[in-house]
Protein backbone atom coordinates (compact mmCIF):
# COMPACT_ATOMS: atom_id res chain seq x y z
CA UNK A 1 0.00 0.00 0.00
CA UNK A 2 0.98 3.77 -0.82
CA UNK A 3 2.48 5.56 1.90
CA UNK A 4 0.27 8.18 2.91
CA UNK A 5 0.14 11.83 5.07
CA UNK A 6 -2.67 11.27 7.10
CA UNK A 7 -1.86 14.36 9.10
CA UNK A 8 -1.62 16.70 6.63
CA UNK A 9 -3.17 18.28 4.16
CA UNK A 10 -1.71 17.07 0.77
CA UNK A 11 -1.12 20.34 -1.74
CA UNK A 12 0.48 20.15 -5.38
CA UNK A 13 1.52 23.84 -7.00
CA UNK A 14 2.76 23.89 -10.46
CA UNK A 15 4.91 26.62 -11.25
CA UNK A 16 5.77 26.75 -7.82
CA UNK A 17 9.55 27.86 -7.86
CA UNK A 18 8.86 31.31 -7.94
CA UNK A 19 6.62 33.92 -7.93
CA UNK A 20 2.55 33.24 -6.81
CA UNK A 21 3.38 29.49 -6.56
CA UNK A 22 6.51 29.44 -4.33
CA UNK A 23 4.73 32.47 -2.11
CA UNK A 24 1.70 30.29 -1.62
CA UNK A 25 4.21 27.17 -0.32
CA UNK A 26 5.74 29.40 1.88
CA UNK A 27 2.27 30.80 3.68
CA UNK A 28 0.82 27.06 3.70
CA UNK A 29 3.96 25.86 5.53
CA UNK A 30 4.49 27.96 7.96
CA UNK A 31 0.40 26.54 9.15
CA UNK A 32 2.36 23.59 9.49
CA UNK A 33 -0.61 21.58 8.50
CA UNK A 34 0.18 20.83 4.83
CA UNK A 35 2.42 18.69 2.84
CA UNK A 36 3.49 20.41 -0.37
CA UNK A 37 4.39 19.16 -3.59
CA UNK A 38 6.71 21.83 -5.37
CA UNK A 39 6.14 21.31 -8.78
CA UNK A 40 8.56 22.82 -11.48
CA UNK A 41 9.66 22.31 -14.77
CA UNK A 42 13.20 22.96 -14.67
CA UNK A 43 14.64 20.83 -11.82
CA UNK A 44 17.70 22.93 -11.04
CA UNK A 45 15.17 25.75 -10.01
CA UNK A 46 12.92 23.58 -8.44
CA UNK A 47 15.41 22.35 -6.01
CA UNK A 48 16.39 25.97 -5.40
CA UNK A 49 12.99 27.12 -4.22
CA UNK A 50 12.88 23.69 -2.10
CA UNK A 51 16.08 24.31 -0.47
CA UNK A 52 14.83 28.12 -0.22
CA UNK A 53 11.54 27.00 1.58
CA UNK A 54 13.32 23.80 4.32
CA UNK A 55 15.49 26.85 5.39
CA UNK A 56 12.68 28.88 6.42
CA UNK A 57 12.19 26.00 9.31
CA UNK A 58 8.07 25.98 8.51
CA UNK A 59 6.22 23.59 10.77
CA UNK A 60 4.98 22.18 7.11
CA UNK A 61 6.40 19.74 5.48
CA UNK A 62 7.83 19.97 1.38
CA UNK A 63 9.19 17.95 -1.32
CA UNK A 64 10.35 18.41 -5.14
CA UNK A 65 8.64 17.30 -7.86
CA UNK A 66 9.46 17.37 -11.28
CA UNK A 67 6.32 18.25 -12.83
CA UNK A 68 6.27 20.46 -16.42
CA UNK A 69 2.64 20.88 -17.51
CA UNK A 70 3.09 20.88 -21.06
CA UNK A 71 5.39 17.57 -21.01
CA UNK A 72 2.65 14.38 -20.83
CA UNK A 73 5.89 11.73 -19.78
CA UNK A 74 6.36 14.40 -16.92
CA UNK A 75 2.75 14.33 -15.62
CA UNK A 76 2.97 10.91 -15.84
CA UNK A 77 6.02 10.39 -13.45
CA UNK A 78 4.44 13.06 -11.25
CA UNK A 79 1.42 10.92 -10.64
CA UNK A 80 3.17 8.02 -10.22
CA UNK A 81 5.40 9.97 -7.62
CA UNK A 82 2.61 10.99 -6.14
CA UNK A 83 0.64 7.63 -6.11
CA UNK A 84 3.38 5.82 -4.95
CA UNK A 85 4.50 8.22 -2.11
CA UNK A 86 1.43 9.57 -0.50
CA UNK A 87 -1.83 7.87 -2.20
CA UNK A 88 -3.55 10.85 -2.32
CA UNK A 89 -3.95 14.51 -3.66
CA UNK A 90 -6.04 16.61 -1.41
CA UNK A 91 -5.75 20.34 -3.53
CA UNK A 92 -4.24 20.75 -7.25
CA UNK A 93 -3.38 24.81 -7.27
CA UNK A 94 -2.84 25.32 -11.14
CA UNK A 95 -0.48 27.91 -11.15
CA UNK A 96 1.90 27.30 -14.34
CA UNK A 97 1.45 30.29 -16.61
CA UNK A 98 3.22 32.07 -19.18
CA UNK A 99 2.76 35.00 -21.10
CA UNK A 100 4.49 34.72 -24.15
CA UNK A 101 4.92 38.83 -24.61
CA UNK A 102 8.24 38.67 -27.35
CA UNK A 103 7.18 35.71 -29.08
CA UNK A 104 5.49 35.75 -32.94
CA UNK A 105 1.98 35.51 -32.45
CA UNK A 106 1.50 32.50 -34.26
CA UNK A 107 4.61 30.89 -31.68
CA UNK A 108 2.79 33.01 -28.74
CA UNK A 109 -0.83 31.66 -29.20
CA UNK A 110 0.08 28.18 -29.39
CA UNK A 111 2.84 28.17 -26.37
CA UNK A 112 0.30 30.07 -24.35
CA UNK A 113 -2.34 27.52 -24.82
CA UNK A 114 -0.45 24.83 -23.64
CA UNK A 115 0.98 25.97 -20.60
CA UNK A 116 -2.12 28.21 -19.46
CA UNK A 117 -5.39 26.17 -20.80
CA UNK A 118 -4.17 22.40 -21.80
CA UNK A 119 -1.65 22.18 -19.36
CA UNK A 120 -4.22 22.35 -16.34
CA UNK A 121 -6.58 20.32 -18.02
CA UNK A 122 -4.13 17.37 -18.69
CA UNK A 123 -2.66 17.58 -15.25
CA UNK A 124 -6.33 17.31 -13.60
CA UNK A 125 -7.41 15.10 -15.27
CA UNK A 126 -3.82 12.93 -14.24
CA UNK A 127 -4.48 13.83 -10.70
CA UNK A 128 -8.21 13.21 -10.87
CA UNK A 129 -7.79 9.50 -9.16
CA UNK A 130 -5.86 10.63 -6.62
CA UNK A 131 -8.14 13.43 -6.00
CA UNK A 132 -10.71 11.05 -5.90
CA UNK A 133 -8.95 9.28 -2.54
CA UNK A 134 -9.25 12.54 -0.78
CA UNK A 135 -12.00 13.40 1.47
CA UNK A 136 -12.11 17.23 0.84
CA UNK A 137 -10.73 17.06 -2.75
CA UNK A 138 -10.52 20.62 -4.47
CA UNK A 139 -8.31 22.00 -7.39
CA UNK A 140 -7.79 25.67 -7.78
CA UNK A 141 -7.20 27.33 -11.21
CA UNK A 142 -5.19 30.53 -10.73
CA UNK A 143 -6.42 32.99 -13.66
CA UNK A 144 -6.67 36.54 -14.51
CA UNK A 145 -9.00 39.35 -15.28
CA UNK A 146 -7.46 39.68 -18.73
CA UNK A 147 -9.16 36.74 -19.68
CA UNK A 148 -12.63 38.42 -18.94
CA UNK A 149 -14.60 38.46 -21.79
CA UNK A 150 -16.84 40.99 -20.23
CA UNK A 151 -14.17 43.03 -18.95
CA UNK A 152 -13.03 43.15 -22.23
CA UNK A 153 -15.77 44.90 -23.53
CA UNK A 154 -16.91 47.07 -20.62
CA UNK A 155 -15.78 50.21 -21.70
CA UNK A 156 -15.70 51.55 -17.54
CA UNK A 157 -12.38 48.88 -17.41
CA UNK A 158 -9.23 49.64 -17.26
CA UNK A 159 -8.80 46.21 -19.65
CA UNK A 160 -11.28 48.28 -22.34
CA UNK A 161 -7.91 50.15 -23.42
CA UNK A 162 -5.25 47.84 -23.22
CA UNK A 163 -5.14 45.89 -26.37
CA UNK A 164 -2.91 43.27 -27.30
CA UNK A 165 -1.89 40.70 -25.50
CA UNK A 166 -3.97 38.23 -27.32
CA UNK A 167 -2.15 34.90 -26.11
CA UNK A 168 -2.63 35.60 -22.20
CA UNK A 169 -6.03 36.65 -22.49
CA UNK A 170 -7.57 34.21 -24.94
CA UNK A 171 -5.54 30.93 -22.96
CA UNK A 172 -7.02 32.70 -19.76
CA UNK A 173 -10.38 32.74 -21.20
CA UNK A 174 -10.03 28.99 -22.14
CA UNK A 175 -9.03 28.50 -18.33
CA UNK A 176 -12.15 29.78 -17.73
CA UNK A 177 -14.33 27.76 -20.00
CA UNK A 178 -12.34 24.78 -18.72
CA UNK A 179 -13.14 25.52 -15.10
CA UNK A 180 -16.83 25.85 -15.62
CA UNK A 181 -17.12 22.10 -17.16
CA UNK A 182 -14.42 20.23 -14.20
CA UNK A 183 -16.83 22.38 -11.99
CA UNK A 184 -19.82 20.15 -13.09
CA UNK A 185 -17.65 17.00 -14.23
CA UNK A 186 -15.89 16.74 -11.38
CA UNK A 187 -18.36 18.38 -9.18
CA UNK A 188 -20.28 15.17 -9.14
CA UNK A 189 -17.83 13.27 -7.46
CA UNK A 190 -17.42 15.77 -4.77
CA UNK A 191 -14.39 17.89 -6.23
CA UNK A 192 -14.48 21.54 -5.90
CA UNK A 193 -13.26 23.24 -8.94
CA UNK A 194 -12.59 27.36 -8.68
CA UNK A 195 -10.96 29.76 -10.39
CA UNK A 196 -8.55 33.09 -8.97
CA UNK A 197 -7.71 35.86 -10.24
CA UNK A 198 -4.79 37.21 -7.72
CA UNK A 199 -4.52 40.38 -9.58
CA UNK A 200 -1.75 42.58 -11.13
CA UNK A 201 0.93 41.16 -8.85
CA UNK A 202 5.34 40.91 -8.65
CA UNK A 203 6.06 37.85 -10.31
CA UNK A 204 7.87 36.72 -12.44
CA UNK A 205 5.55 36.80 -15.52
CA UNK A 206 6.59 39.40 -17.26
CA UNK A 207 9.20 42.12 -16.65
CA UNK A 208 5.85 44.68 -16.15
CA UNK A 209 4.80 43.20 -12.79
CA UNK A 210 7.14 45.19 -10.64
CA UNK A 211 6.03 47.33 -7.47
CA UNK A 212 7.16 50.38 -9.38
CA UNK A 213 4.70 49.34 -12.12
CA UNK A 214 1.48 49.60 -10.08
CA UNK A 215 2.02 45.44 -8.81
CA UNK A 216 0.79 44.37 -5.43
CA UNK A 217 3.33 42.86 -3.46
CA UNK A 218 3.29 39.00 -3.75
CA UNK A 219 2.44 38.02 -0.10
CA UNK A 220 -0.54 40.08 0.08
CA UNK A 221 -2.13 38.29 -3.54
CA UNK A 222 -1.30 34.80 -1.82
CA UNK A 223 -3.02 35.77 1.71
CA UNK A 224 -6.62 35.69 -0.45
CA UNK A 225 -5.23 33.15 -2.15
CA UNK A 226 -5.13 30.87 0.78
CA UNK A 227 -8.44 31.71 1.74
CA UNK A 228 -9.41 30.37 -1.43
CA UNK A 229 -7.40 27.05 -0.29
CA UNK A 230 -8.93 26.85 2.94
CA UNK A 231 -12.28 27.02 1.99
CA UNK A 232 -13.68 30.65 3.20
CA UNK A 233 -14.22 31.57 -0.46
CA UNK A 234 -16.34 28.70 -1.21
CA UNK A 235 -19.68 30.20 -1.18
CA UNK A 236 -18.49 32.96 -3.94
CA UNK A 237 -17.11 30.44 -5.85
CA UNK A 238 -20.55 28.09 -6.21
CA UNK A 239 -22.25 31.45 -7.56
CA UNK A 240 -20.02 30.61 -10.66
CA UNK A 241 -17.80 33.49 -11.11
CA UNK A 242 -14.03 34.18 -11.85
CA UNK A 243 -12.97 34.97 -7.32
CA UNK A 244 -10.46 37.90 -7.26
CA UNK A 245 -9.39 39.63 -4.22
CA UNK A 246 -12.18 40.99 -2.38
CA UNK A 247 -15.22 40.04 -4.53
CA UNK A 248 -15.33 38.69 -8.63
CA UNK A 249 -15.02 39.05 -11.94
CA UNK A 250 -17.66 37.77 -14.65
CA UNK A 251 -16.44 35.35 -17.14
Amino acid sequence: MAATTPAKTIVLITGANSGIGYELASQLLAKGTYHILLGARTPSKGQTALQSLQSQHHPGTVEYLDLDVTNDDTIARAFSTVQNTHGRLDILVNNAAISAMHLPLRTAMRTSFDTNATGPLLVSHAFAPLLQRSSSPRIINVSSGAGSIARRLDPASPLYKMDGGYQYRASKAALHMLTACLFVEYGRWGCKVQCYDPGFTVSGLSENNRVENGAREVGVSVGWLVDVVEGRRDGEAESGRLLMNDGGWPW
